[in-house]
């Protein structure tokens, strides 16, 4: 039986997680710096043990790099992962939308308003990154595959640190709202296989200006 300290420990390790992760995908803590755990822990006043565990639970999602005697690391940015971690969004969003189905008219008025928050808030980074996961979520929230969804929720969190890092670097807002809009049209036109082929592009058209940005050569899946 699990004790009620074990529960909080857990409780909060799992909190810190959490915290962390957005400090990695804000940039709070960049790419490529090592974490000093005591500094880290007096920051957000916990111990050692429950902050190491979050720690060893994000190297295990590849936020963080562990160095065996020389600690945690925020894993750096690059054009392999971007080709790696795109084109699988490419294939479960469409694939949790063809499942879910041609929405009816009450989740298209909310996917129309979330677009909608989406260009008025051109001015603001975070906040259209943020509007985007809500409004791919809303996009596929009836899927009935909690599994699948979850790592839709997953992959955001990935590519949600390589968005933020770009956009912070060259304030260019991407066109998400008109892409979204496409995908809209085709489902009022009850063509759902045509708004999955518009998702997977719209996972994927990105890729060639995120490599080039990282400096690297254009190739690869979705280029």
């Amino acid at each position: 039986m699990t004790s009620a300290t074990e529960h909080d420990r857990r409780t909060l390790s799992h909190g810190l997680e959490d915290e962390l992760r957005r400090l990695v995908v804000r940039g709070a803590l960049p790419a490529g710096e090592r974490l000093n755990e005591v500094h880290l822990a007096r920051e957000l006043a916990v111990s050692r043990t429950p902050l190491r565990e979050a720690l060893t639970r994000l190297a295990g999602e590849a936020f963080l790099d562990a160095r065996p005697h020389l600690g945690f690391y925020v894993r750096a940015l690059s054009a392999a992962e971007v080709h790696d971690l795109y084109p699988i969004r490419a294939k479960l969003d469409p694939w949790a939308l063809e499942l879910a189905g041609l929405p009816d008219r009450a989740a298209l008025a909310a996917l129309d308003a979330t677009n909608t928050a989406i260009r008025d808030a051109a001015g603001d980074p975070e906040r259209v990154i943020e509007l985007d996961d809500a409004w791919h979520l809303q996009l596929v929230a009836g899927c009935g595959n909690a599994v699948l969804v979850g790592l839709i929720r997953q992959m955001m969190w990935r590519t949600r640190r390589y968005e933020h890092a770009y956009f912070r670097a060259t304030r260019s807002m991407g066109t998400a709202y008109e892409t979204h809009r496409k995908i809209l049209a085709a489902l009022r036109r009850k063509d759902l296989a045509a708004a999955c082929r518009l998702l997977a592009t719209n996972m994927t058209s990105g890729i060639a200006e995120l490599v080039r940005w990282l400096g690297a050569p254009a190739t690869g899946a979705g280029a």
